[in-house]
């Protein structure tokens, strides 16, 4: 009878799920879940879609108590900007050990390879007179910051953090999407859902053993306090925000808050003498590390932006000095640039001297008139990214689109072809999802969170981001997307 009971309440939980024709990360068949999900599947069947609901409300609530919010920004001038919470679904994602070692393996490959390529831009350029990437993709790349030219940054580590997107393809191989190096931002939303899973749904994650997330904050903590000046043992680091308006705020909150620092905004700063000091009751506070979250054209009005009211006037020169320490460096953005990231795999090779263990997603440069062509005859089968921007943003995912919006973005492709690329539509895995009642497929992501310092440390699991509208590729928060809890088993 208790299995007969089971099997309703399975039969009732998944009756109306679409067992989709990409990698599902629950089940290997239908009805037929993965090895690793089998405690999980029977504590869901013994629950059932209401209990999930109800749980799923709670949930919901909590983060609104709690405040945990994302700002949408509009293009529409006559739709203001509003803040939400971050959909966040219940189902969490697993990951096995034996993948996650292979994954942070490369990532801590990929990641030392980037920072090796920073460096070098900045220096010898030998990549570039080697003839592996194309100069004027990086000395011409709106992201390359001059004054960084010959500039020793601390221990040679220009990005401490960096966010790596990876996806999982059809057959369950994994690729990374996307680099993200200059801000890096839904760090904290990692630890909040991992808060939120263990005081509303404890009994499930019990029946687990999860990797802890405990040693992140320290770990990032580290990474910072590293970078200070005179190898300064006891250093002074503030974050630096933008201030509430901006879409990402509570996660700069959050992470001071965690790490025990200060968070600051660029009118708190002063500099005198070249050297970086926070404005406080008892007076001036020399700074020694800034974690900023803010853009490098608004760092410095001196220096980018003049008309910048959220940076600190003469904080460049402090920098160049020495005499402060900036997290991440300015300048890292050319290699998070979408062109020059079809050119990591070769940068592994070339610096490190090892193969890649993480493979890139394939990507065609619209400069060169061959694969410029070959992408304009397939456009409808092409998902097309603005090299200059992220979040989602001036993207054309050719599956979807319409015949007009191929056409215009054909149009841009000929005129500008240097401001975009091209990659063929990924079947990016699916995870069962709670949306509009009912548990359904949705397509998924993972950005997984790196920190260097003396070591190189992996956040077990990372970010998991949910394309919440149904048939979406789009995982992005400012597109609507949601977030799960990640489970790195051990």
């Amino acid at each position: 009878m208790a299995m007969l009971m089971m099997k309703d309440n399975m039969n009732q939980l998944f009756a109306d799920y679409e067992h989709p024709a990409f990698y599902d990360e629950m089940f290997e068949g239908r009805g037929k879940g993965r090895v690793h999900y089998g405690a999980m599947l029977q504590r869901l069947t013994k629950m059932g879609l209401e209990d999930l609901k109800t749980r799923d409300a709670m949930m919901q609530a909590e983060m609104v108590t709690q405040g945990v919010t994302f700002t949408l920004y509009s293009n529409n001038p006559e739709e203001s900007s509003r803040e939400r919470t971050i959909p966040f679904d219940l189902l969490p994602r697993m990951i096995t050990s034996e993948e996650w070692a292979h994954l942070s393996q490369g990532l801590k490959q990929r990641a030392k390879a980037l920072n090796r390529f920073i460096w070098d831009i900045y220096h010898e350029q030998n990549i570039l007179k080697d003839g592996l990437i194309p100069g004027d993709m990086v000395l011409n790349n709106p992201y390359y910051v001059p004054e960084m030219a010959g500039v020793d940054v601390p221990n040679g580590i220009y990005i401490p953090l960096s966010g790596i997107d990876i996806i999982r393809g059809q057959s369950g191989e994994y690729y990374v999407l996307e680099d993200n190096l200059r801000t890096p931002s839904g760090l904290s939303y990692v630890y909040k859902n991992r808060d939120l899973m263990t005081s509303l749904f404890p009994e499930l994650c019990f029946d687990y053993r999860i990797r802890s997330l405990d040693q992140g904050m320290n770990a990032l903590l580290s990474s910072l306090r590293s970078l200070a000046p005179h190898s300064n043992p006891d250093p002074h680091v503030v974050l630096l925000t933008p201030g509430i308006y901006n879409s990402a705020y509570y996660d700069h909150c959050f992470l001071a808050q965690e790490m025990g620092i200060e968070l600051v905004e660029g009118n708190d700063l002063v500099v005198k003498d070249r050297t970086v000091y926070l404005k406080s009751r008892q007076g001036l506070r020399r700074v020694d590390v800034i974690y900023r979250r803010i853009d490098d054209e608004f760092l410095d009005p001196k220096v980018f932006r003049k008309d910048s009211l959220l940076g600190v006037p003469g904080l460049m020169d402090a920098y160049l000095a020495g005499h402060v320490a900036l997290a991440n460096a300015p300048g890292t953005g050319v290699a998070d640039d979408k062109a020059v990231y079809a050119f990591v795999p070769d940068m592994i090779r070339y610096y490190l001297k090892e193969e890649p263990i993480l493979s890139n997603v394939p990507t065609y440069i619209l400069t060169r008139p061959h694969e410029r062509e070959y992408v304009l005859s397939r456009l409808s089968d092409m998902v097309v990214k603005e090299r200059s921007l992220s979040g989602g943003y001036g993207m054309l995912i050719g599956p979807s689109a319409t015949e007009e919006e191929i056409k215009a973005f054909a149009e841009k492709i000929v005129r500008h072809p240097e401001r975009y690329i091209a990659q063929p539509t990924m079947k990016l895995s699916c995870c069962p999802s709670l949306t509009a009642g009912r548990v359904a497929p949705r397509h998924i992501d993972l950005r997984a969170f790196t920190f260097m310092g003396s070591d190189t440390y992996v956040v077990p699991g990372g970010l998991t981001r949910v394309a919440l509208q149904e048939g979406s590729l789009v995982v992005n928060s400012s597109q609507g997307g949601g977030t799960k809890d990640t489970w790195v088993l051990a």
